[in-house]
């Protein structure tokens, strides 16, 4: 029984997104493991609050990511 556990910065993705990633994590564990585990096969997004995520002793902030993303880095 698969279980994949994503963790975001909250207000980064859309929940189409959001859904993207769960279908496509979905669609890479039922590749590996075959197509009966695809009933079985768990994802969950959770969101971490703004601030509450470290990088490299930095914390990092929505706006943060969204620069990254605009600026292709992400």
């Amino acid at each position: 029984m698969p279980f994949v556990n994503v963790k975001v910065i909250e207000g980064v993705f859309t929940p189409q997104q959001k859904q993207e990633m769960i279908t496509k994590l979905t669609e890479v564990m039922v590749g590996i493991e075959g197509e009966a585990t695809r009933s079985v096969t768990h994802v969950v997004v959770e969101e971490v609050r703004s601030g509450d995520w470290g990088i490299g002793g930095r914390c990092m902030t929505t706006e943060d990511v969204q620069k990254l993303q605009a600026s292709g880095s992400a």
